[in-house]
């Protein structure tokens, strides 16, 4: 090797990797940060990274695609994995991956590594991208080579070479942040029996510090894409970081699961996506007036197949692609205006309103027949029921 891009967060595992990779291939390495809405985490990265023994470091700010081309998407899919994983870490991970290969192309690198350990799914999500984008180059899965048994170990290495990391022995969560959510695993959340401790969360409120009162919000949108809150244009950063900030407050986004990893295990994982838990209630409550009832049966049976590809890592494969062209059709005439309130760990929808509605207060209204006879309905049960009667009719 004469050169790999290392894909860098600066924390435990990818410091430990940066200053690990060059003693053993003895290269060049190059350290990427995708800037996919870490916040604070990203401060003081660039020196960190030429410390411990990068050549150079690129931090690519891939936010505004990230939530336009990823996130918006899986929203419009009501992509969710099992029931309970809005796939904040899923989705990051092809974005991640398509910027590491563009940059190890342009630096004319031999290799690209990644921080995945050897038993989740991550490893597979990166090297997918990586095998469908530029098959040609090799790589590295340190956790799948190096003798270090968990972070316990890294901590230990970190603190013999004087790499600085925030990890510790008492405190050694994997976690990982994004604009959509932040994840929590390992530790004592490994006991599925453990409840997580109240100082582990970051983007949200435990409820008993949760506002007495509700907000009320409006969200508008205009062909599937959520443009603005309570009257003002927001771009997808600013309305996301926002509704963060607003589901964060009333504690909302908080799930606690044991998932099933493509590669086989069950895991625990803690999670919290405040401002994306608002976005999958309030696109739903729109489309509920804006698309006609086959077409919203046909994506949602696809709902799960989106979700299931996008957590085992195959968001560049033909048959996702195919499936994310299904979207924009289907989004065209999901215009509107959705209220919600928010409190105590809920959202509730209270309102919503379309040009394109093909609700009809006079065709449903229980008062008067405007447009429907019931009397109708009589035929329509009859024929729907003769499967029922089988040869009984002969």
């Amino acid at each position: 090797m004469k050169k790999i891009v290392l894909a860098y967060s600066g924390g435990l595992d990818t410091s430990v990797m940066l200053h690990w990779l060059k003693q053993k291939y003895q290269c060049e390495i190059i350290a990427y940060c995708a800037d996919v809405g870490q916040d604070g985490e990203l401060a003081g990265l660039e020196e960190k990274a030429l410390k411990t023994g990068a050549s150079k470091i690129f931090i690519v700010d891939l936010k505004k695609e990230f939530v336009e081309n990823f996130i918006f998407p899986a929203v419009q899919a009501q992509a969710v994995y099992e029931g309970s994983y809005l796939l904040g870490t899923s989705l990051a991970r092809p974005l991640i991956a398509k910027k590491q290969i563009e940059i190890a192309l342009a630096e004319g690198a031999d290799a690209v590594a990644h921080g995945a350990t050897g038993k989740g799914n991550d490893q597979i999500r990166f090297e997918l991208a990586y095998q469908a984008l530029a098959p040609q180059i090799t790589p590295i899965a340190p956790w799948r080579e190096w003798p270090f048994q968990g972070r316990n170990d890294l901590i230990a290495y970190a603190k013999t070479h004087d790499i600085p990391v925030s990890a510790t022995a008492a405190k050694p969560y994997s976690t990982d942040r994004n604009l959509m959510h932040i994840s929590f695993e390992g530790g004592v959340l490994e006991n599925p029996w453990n409840a997580p401790p109240k100082d582990l969360f970051v983007l949200t409120h435990n409820l008993d510090q949760t506002p007495n009162t509700p907000d009320i919000l409006e969200i508008e949108y205009l062909h599937g894409i959520p443009i603005g809150i309570n009257n003002q244009k927001l771009g997808p950063v600013e309305l996301l970081t926002q509704l963060n900030q607003l589901g964060g407050k009333h504690g909302i986004g908080r799930i606690d699961i044991v998932e099933n990893r493509y590669t086989g295990m069950k895991s625990r994982g803690v999670y919290e996506t405040p401002g994306a838990t608002i976005l999958h209630a309030a696109h739903r409550a729109l489309e509920s007036i804006t698309i006609d009832r086959e077409s919203m049966h046909l994506r949602d049976s696809l709902s799960s197949k989106f979700a299931e590809l996008i957590y085992n890592g195959y968001w560049f494969a033909p048959e996702f692609q195919m499936l994310l062209s299904f979207l924009k059709p289907m989004q065209q005439k999901v215009t509107g205006i959705v209220r919600l309130e928010l409190f105590k760990g809920n959202t509730r929808i209270t309102g919503r309103k379309a040009p394109h509605s093909l609700y009809s207060e006079k065709l449903v209204s229980f008062e008067g027949n405007q447009g429907f006879t019931p009397s109708d309905a009589t035929g329509f049960i009859k024929l729907n029921a003769l499967r029922f009667a089988g040869g009984q009719h002969d």
